[in-house]
């Protein structure tokens, strides 16, 4: 949060509060997809770097492909014009979101073999390459939990050096995750996006 938000908290928090409440209700009929890109288009309007590395993440989250949010963004061009659009994708293509890429921005989602079961180590996560994306991948005695490389909050790519036993911290802002769970358990307030899987034949494979 900004000094200039703490600052409006702190001197007319009974305002900021009741328009925030005004906020929540007014998308209350949106669905989690449709909100997060409004919210993303209001962080392109205002040319807020720091809120659009934010709310992308968010919106893909939230069921948005790179495909819509690009579409959307183009789609606004009357309202936010060429300038902040261009602003925009620079900064998407800086954070370097695999979904973006020119070659899979239109792709349907497919299964993509992983690795085999026997390769996992038990009760150690690693990291692993798979179709230009990085996985985490934890091999416990009841599940193989795959999570994407990506923190939730900037969509900064996690290093293998951020492996500490069975915790994963950001090198960004760190936040710290639970690979068994996939939860922030540290500084953070969203859990690791988990990644379907299966197990056919002892191989393990994933979608995206």
């Amino acid at each position: 949060m900004s000094k200039a938000m703490d600052y409006l908290l702190q001197t007319r928090g009974e305002a900021m509060g009741s328009y925030f409440k005004f906020l929540k209700q007014a998308g209350s009929n949106l669905d989690p997809k449709t909100r997060a890109l409004v919210s993303l288009l209001g962080k392109v309007h205002a040319q807020s770097e720091s809120g659009l590395r934010q709310y992308l993440p968010r919106a893909l989250r939230d069921g948005a492909t790179a495909a819509e949010v690009i579409d959307v963004l183009l789609f606004s061009l009357p309202m936010l014009g060429l300038t902040r659009i261009n602003w925009a994708i620079e900064i998407i293509l800086e954070m370097n979101i695999p979904e973006f890429s020119p070659e899979l921005l239109d792709r349907e989602p497919e299964w993509h073999r992983l690795t085999a079961v026997d390769e996992l180590p038990l009760d150690q996560p690693i990291c692993l390459q798979v179709a230009g994306r990085a996985v985490f991948v934890l091999r416990d005695s009841e599940q193989i939990a795959v999570y994407d490389s990506r923190c939730p909050h900037q969509a900064t790519n996690i290093p293998q050096q951020g492996l500490a036993g069975k915790t994963l911290t950001c090198p960004q802002h760190n936040w710290v995750f639970d690979l068994q769970t996939g939860d922030c358990v540290a500084n953070g307030n969203r859990p690791l996006q988990r990644v379907v899987s299966r197990v056919i034949d002892r191989q393990v494979d994933v979608f995206f």
